[in-house]
């Protein structure tokens, strides 16, 4: 690699995005053949240039909790026969056997977002009043008997507003058209299912089977409720919600609901750890000496599902765009480099992590573009992270 070059050009890409506010701060990591390459940090964590961005820093790394969530623990109950990803999903969520527009979906059309599913359900707006206030028989201020789903330091949902939540997913309507349609709804469902599968706590079973294994001491979620030294980079400063600078809390507001705890949002980490489980996949489930998922799994997961339908998703993961290698950088995704057989996922706050087993490459980039607030899209406009991500296979000399 061209040391120089990936140093010239990133510092470039970046310091002319926190001049445009794409976001006050970043952190990039990039390993290749199992090797760091590249770490930095840039910027601070707010525009008022107090708190400079540390390689440590911690990151809530909002939908690429999608793949490193609930996808790792699917893969695995797949390997182990628990789930068949071309069966009714209705055999695991039973809700769904009664309703005629879900009963037949299978996993592998959910989770390429290929079964026309709603996109998003603002389940917010039930707890807020016509004022915008909290009505108070779903939120508490303080932690108490039902109210235990901590939102944030001083919001309590009611344990039961989850089944409210179910319900209405179950009730949601499905498109008539099998196309591609993303949808966030069914990771809202997983933590119970694999909860209900597994009889372990969804997250204790992610920390037992995963994370701690892989030395990933930073990645979960409620970061708030542990001793970390580690400083939490702040999100959006939220006027309906909290009312406050979210930090240490998670930023998406369904997953807060559900006390943090979520398969559409919720984990945070540091760069070091999200790359380790990212490496992981790039081995196709093998990391120091075990092998977490099988190779055939995770190759299943990693291809693309429906390109027949012009949609690009594998299961879960996210993949390039179909002809990406054509595209100039403006309108590719990720970068036009990357291999067909590479994978990822984007995170609202300003995350993205992807795996190239092709060229051994892990890219992890860390942003919180949604401060101040989530309508700075500059990180968007100007194709910051495929850009950036593109100067590491041009400086490869090999």
């Amino acid at each position: 690699m061209d040391s120089l070059f990936m140093y010239q050009q990133v510092d470039s890409i970046i310091n002319d995005a926190i001049q445009k506010e794409a976001f006050p701060g970043v952190q990039i990591l990039v390993a290749r053949k199992h090797k760091i390459i590249f770490h930095k940090a840039y910027g601070f964590h707010t525009y008022d240039s107090i708190q400079k961005v540390q390689l440590n820093d911690l990151y809530d790394i909002a939908s690429v909790t999608k793949i490193l969530g609930p996808l790792p623990a699917i893969m695995k109950l797949y390997d182990e026969g628990k789930i068949d990803l071309d069966v009714p999903f209705s055999n695991y969520w039973k809700p769904w056997k009664g309703r005629s527009d879900k009963k037949n979906l299978t996993l592998r059309e959910i989770l390429a977002h290929q079964a026309g599913l709603n996109p998003y359900i603002v389940f917010l707006s039930e707890l807020l009043k016509k004022d915008k206030s909290l009505k108070s028989r779903f939120v508490k201020t303080s932690s108490k008997k039902n109210y235990t789903n901590q939102a944030y330091d001083n919001i309590f949902v009611k344990d039961r507003f989850k089944n409210k939540m179910y319900r209405q997913i179950t009730r949601s309507k499905v498109s008539d058209v099998k196309k591609y349609r993303y949808s966030g709804l069914s990771f809202l469902l997983y933590p119970k299912l694999i909860s209900d599968i597994t009889n372990e706590n969804y997250a204790d079973y992610l920390q037992e089977n995963f994370y701690k294994s892989l030395g990933a001491n930073t990645l979960g979620f409620t970061p708030k409720t542990k001793n970390f030294t580690n400083t939490i980079v702040p999100t959006e400063i939220d006027s309906l919600f909290r009312k406050d600078l979210t930090n240490s809390w998670v930023h998406d507001e369904n997953a807060a609901l559900m006390g943090g705890f979520s398969g559409n949002a919720g984990l945070f980490g540091g760069a070091l750890d999200l790359a380790k489980m990212m490496q992981m996949y790039s081995n196709y489930g093998y990391y120091d000496y075990k092998q977490y998922i099988s190779k055939s799994t995770l190759k299943e997961f990693a291809k693309i599902q429906f390109p027949e339908n012009g949609n690009r998703r594998g299961l879960g993961f996210d993949k390039p765009l179909i002809g990406n290698n054509k595209l100039p950088i403006n309108k590719a995704y990720p970068a036009p480099q990357v291999s067909a057989e590479s994978f990822g996922h984007s995170g609202f706050t300003g995350t993205f992590v992807w795996a190239d087993p092709k060229h051994d490459l892990v890219f992890i980039f860390l942003s919180n573009r949604v401060y101040p607030n989530r309508s700075h899209r500059n990180i968007y406009n100007l194709n910051i992270r495929p850009k950036v991500q593109q100067v590491f296979y041009q400086a490869m000399k090999e």
